[in-house]
Formats: structure tokens, C-alpha cells, sequence
């Protein structure tokens, strides 16, 4: 169940990343500004941002398993739609499509998963899912090169229609029934408040970022209503909570919960937002192509590959609490390697290494966190929960490349430096952004430590063990 659910997961992740590789063919290719081209990747993320509030309700209201497969689908059909487009416009709109699909996959596969597996196992099946989410990055510029370098752009499009029909195909034939809840009624006003909240906060984010301008007024307007809309949401769900509720906040009440997102919030800061640094400074700094740039992060996959599953299986056998602390300082070695070997000149054997041991503590760390949550909810809440916690990764990962990018565009103006070529004062600016990430990682330490340490429910648990799926119909 879990190789499959990460069949379906892999698409929207690598997605994301193919398309930022080709976004300046798209814009010779279809005749339109890299200002309007933006927009391909733009209302993607904000599509995906939009739908992702109301996953956990679809879930419980529709079935996970059913809401998983429609989301598959309309994924697929929207990258189909997305080949085909004959202009920037079109292009954008079958976007919106993919990503209305695409933020559904996740957070309802997550859902499956966890019901399924119970506390017992949720480490190990969330430790499988969590590869296509770290490895999209890494795999994204270089599936994304190599395609524009063999064929058309349309088939970075093309390419997710084979993948999402044997996909979706599987999971009909894998995936266990889950019965509807019919009774549940959707809290609209939460939805209405929360979702169009995130996508104005993100867009404001990455707009920001994008420009290296905090202070424009539609950077400032998107952010000011976002971060509006999105505290309004808090206070009527604190209020509201329980069934219909887009996303019930006083799960945050359980130690698990609450120490799960606080530290999965800075880590996905960090780590999101470092991830643009090493294959930009791959090809500005030392000149090599996209393709080339994605095939030196190769020891970063390998890294994750070696303890991925590992961290899984110590996770449900001695608790988070004993592995989360351990990945964060594997992930720390790794990112003060970059912080201090990143020169004009460094060896790609030396980058390489401090990739591997960076891979190394990701597989030790991401699903563990995620995990930490899902081991105090009970069955009924899952959905919710994972839902949280995807939103709490998005917002955090937004904020990282925001905070990543600027940090890195000040410096280089600071010191004058160009915006590619081989210059001694580019590779100091990025050492110096390599420096920040790792004191914002720094602060995923402390809610770590407070993890549960040892294996089943534990750390503020709720009460009824979830009920693990078989296969049969069940609640």
C-alpha cells in the first residue's frame, strides 16, 4: 500500500520542480514574458495551496480511498490538458487544473496510510511515503533537463499521463475501502476563510521573494489579507472544532501534535528553502547546466535511500523522541559542510559528502516527525491531522524560500557581486545563506527533545486505538 500511495505521491512533487527547469522554453516556445511564463508554476502552488484545507473533510465526507483516486485522475487530466496547451493562458488554466488534483494526493494518501498501519507501524509506511516528498527536488531539474534536452517540453506534461494510469489503476486494485461519513457537514465559512487565506499568503510570499521586494503594495496587500484571513480561521475553528471542521486546531492541544508541527515547521523552513541554494550555486557559481546541476545532488538521494526506511522502523520501535534529535544533528553536519566548504573552487568530492550525510539525517527526520503526530489521533481525526500537518509543511516551506531567497539577493548585492560566473564574493554569499538556514534548523531542536521515547501511543495520546484496514469495509 505504501510503494503505491508513493506512485501517486511522486507526480505532483517532481512536478513542481520539472517545471521551474523549462520555465524559460515555455516563454520562447509560447511567445510570452517570463513575468506571464511565471504564472505556469505560480497557479500551480496556488491551486494546490487552495485545495489542500479541504482534503480532510473530503476525506471523512467521501472516503479517502475514493477522494485519493479522483485526485489521480484529475491530476492526470490536467497534465494531459497541460501537453496540449497551445498558449501561456491556456497553459496557466490546465495548471490550476494539475494543482487541484495535485493537493489532494498527500494529504489523502497520508490519510490511508495512517489508518491503515495504526500507531504501531506508522513510522515505517510514513517513511515510504516520505521519499517521493524529499527526492522531488533533487530528481525534478534533472528529469526536467533531460527532456529538454531530448524532447519536446510538452512531455514534462505527457510523462505524468502513463505514470498516473498505472497509479490510479493499482490503488483501485490495493487500496482498502473506507466507508463515507455522510453525516459530516462542511464548515464553509472555515473553508472560505482558510483557503483562499493561504493562497493570498503564499502568493504574497513567493511574489516577495520573487522581486526581492517585501514592500510592494500587492506584495504587502497579498501577505496583510493572507495572514487576515488565515488568523480568522484560527479563531472560529478554536471555537468551532469538531465534525464539518476544515482542519479541528485543538488537536494542537495533544503533546504530539503540538511538538510534531513545532518542529517540523523550522525544519521544513530550513531545508525547503536550502534546497534552491546548492543547484543554483552549481550553475551560476560554477557554470555547470541544469542537467549537470541535478546530477550532483544525486549523494543526497543515495544518503536518504541508506536511512529512510531505518528511521521508520526505530521510530515505532524506541519513539521520535530517540530519532528525531539524532537525524537533526546528522542534518546539521551535513549543512554546515556547505556552510563552510561552498568556495569558488570547493571539491565536488567534499559537496558531495556533506550531500550524503545531509541525506542521511532528511532520512532520519521527516517521516519520524510527521509520525510523532499521527501516533496521538484516533482514527476518525487522521484525516484532519494530516491535513494539518501538510499545511503546516507548505506555509513553512514557503516561508523558507522566501526568507532563502532574499537573504541570498541581499547578500549579493552586498557584495557586489554578479548574478552568475565564477566569482569568489557570489560564493560567500551563498557560505553566508548557508549559515542563516542552519540557525533557523536550529530551532526544530527543542520541540524534538520533547517527543515521546518509546514505541505505540504515547505523548498525549487520544483515547480508541485507531482501527487498522484490511481490505473489508470499515468505519
Amino acid at each position: 500500500m505504501a510503494l503505491v500511495v508513493s506512485l501517486g505521491a511522486v507526480m505532483p512533487v517532481l512536478d513542481a520542480t520539472v517545471v521551474n527547469v523549462a520555465l524559460t522554453r515555455l516563454g520562447r516556445d509560447l511567445d510570452a514574458s517570463l513575468a506571464a511564463v511565471q504564472w505556469v508554476a505560480t497557479g500551480y502552488t496556488l491551486a494546490l495551496a487552495t485545495v489542500i484545507p479541504v482534503t480532510g473533510w473530503a476525506s471523512a465526507r467521501f472516503g479517502a480511498r475514493r477522494l485519493y483516486l479522483v485526485s489521480i485522475g484529475l491530476f492526470a487530466a490536467g497534465s494531459a490538458l497541460a501537453g496540449t496547451a497551445w498558449n501561456a493562458e491556456s497553459l496557466i488554466a490546465f495548471r490550476v487544473v494539475q494543482g487541484l488534483g495535485g493537493g489532494m494526493i498527500m494529504p489523502a494518501g497520508m490519510t490511508i496510510l495512517a489508518r491503515a498501519a495504526g500507531p504501531p507501524r506508522v513510522g515505517r509506511v510514513m517513511s515510504v511515503v516520505g521519499i517521493p516528498m524529499m527526492l522531488g527536488p533533487i530528481a525534478g531539474p534533472l528529469l526536467g533537463g533531460w527532456l529538454l534536452d531530448h524532447a519536446s517540453w510538452r512531455w514534462i506534461f505527457f510523462v505524468n499521463v502513463p505514470v498516473g494510469a498505472l497509479a490510479w489503476a493499482l490503488s483501485w486494485r490495493t487500496l482498502p475501502r473506507d466507508e463515507p461519513c455522510p453525516a459530516e457537514r462542511l464548515d464553509f465559512l472555515g473553508l472560505l476563510l482558510l483557503s483562499p487565506g493561504l493562497a493570498a499568503l503564499i502568493y504574497g510570499l513567493a511574489t516577495g521573494a520573487e522581486r526581492s521586494d517585501f514592500a510592494r503594495a500587492d506584495v504587502l496587500a497579498a501577505t496583510a489579507t493572507g495572514t487576515l484571513l488565515v488568523m480568522g480561521f484560527v479563531v472560529r475553528s478554536l471555537r468551532r472544532g469538531g465534525p464539518g471542521s476544515v482542519i479541528d486546531l485543538r488537536l494542537f492541544r495533544r503533546r504530539s501534535v503540538a511538538t510534531a508541527a513545532a518542529a517540523l515547521a523550522p525544519f521544513a523552513c530550513a531545508i525547503f528553502g536550502s534546497m534552491l541554494l546548492l543547484p543554483l550555486y552549481y550553475q551560476t557559481v560554477r557554470g555547470e547546466t541544469a542537467l549537470m546541476a541535478g546530477l550532483l545532488l544525486v549523494p543526497q538521494a543515495l544518503g536518504m535511500a541508506a536511512t529512510m526506511r531505518l528511521g521508520g522502523r526505530l521510530t515505532d520501535r524506541a519513539g521520535p523522541g530517540r530519532v528525531v534529535p539524532v537525524g537533526l544533528v546528522v542534518v546539521a553536519a551535513g549543512m554546515a559542510g556547505f556552510a563552510s566548504r561552498i568556495t569558488v573552487d570547493a571539491s565536488y568530492w567534499v559537496l558531495s559528502g556533506a550531500q550524503f550525510v545531509l541525506g542521511l539525517g532528511l532520512g532520519l527526520t521527516m517521516m519520524p516527525v510527521m509520525s510523532a503526530a499521527m501516533r496521538a489521533v484516533r482514527h476518525d481525526e487522521v484525516p484532519r491531522a494530516t491535513t494539518a500537518m501538510n499545511i503546516v509543511q507548505q506555509l513553512a516551506a514557503s516561508v523558507g524560500t522566501a526568507f532563502i531567497t532574499v537573504l541570498l539577493a541581499t547578500r549579493l548585492a552586498a557584495g557586489g557581486a554578479p548574478a552568475a560566473g565564477q566569482d569568489a564574493r557570489t560564493a560567500d554569499a551563498f557560505q553566508a545563506t548557508y549559515w542563516w538556514a542552519l540557525a533557523v534548523l536550529a530551532l526544530a531542536f527543542v520541540p524534538a527533545l520533547l517527543f515521546p521515547r518509546d514505541g505505540g501511543t504515547s505523548g498525549g495520546s487520544a483515547p480508541g486505538r485507531p482501527a487498522a484496514l484490511t481490505g473489508r469495509r470499515s468505519g
